[in-house]
């Protein structure tokens, strides 16, 4: 048997809609962040996604302190954006609780709730009927 040497990294989970991110959080390291083995400016190549993925590291001020390997996978773009920052946000939790606060403040630690609706039998969508006719 092989003993495995313990790693330093923190392990996390974010999700979003149907987007689901693992996170492991290095904590040393110059601030190199990848997404799905892509640099994450490539993968979230809009500034909005961008911003949105790394919000929790710019709350806490700790942007070029911690390396942080994603993958993630399921949904859209956007929600995958929401769902590394809900990831890296839960992370950092475990790395500092004094962090806690300013991310609650920031509302990353929260899970998103919202989801879509499913489509009822009957009907043409989730609440779209068709169209009454009186007579």
């Amino acid at each position: 048997m092989i003993a495995t040497k313990k790693s330093d990294a923190i392990l996390a989970v974010g999700r979003r809609k149907s987007a689901s991110a693992r996170v492991r959080l290095r904590q040393t390291g110059t601030g190199k962040i990848t997404v799905n083995n892509k640099v994450v400016e490539k993968y979230f190549f809009h500034e909005t996604m961008f911003n949105m993925a790394t919000a929790p590291l710019k709350a806490v001020d700790a942007l070029d302190s911690h390396d942080i390997d994603v993958t993630v996978h399921g949904g859209g773009l956007f929600g995958q954006a929401g769902a590394v920052s809900h990831g890296i946000a839960r992370a950092l939790e475990k790395l500092n609780a004094e962090w806690r606060t300013p991310l609650k403040k920031e509302g990353l630690l929260k899970r998103d709730p919202r989801e879509k609706e499913r489509k009822k039998p009957g009907q043409p969508g989730a609440r779209k009927r068709f169209q009454f006719s009186k007579r």
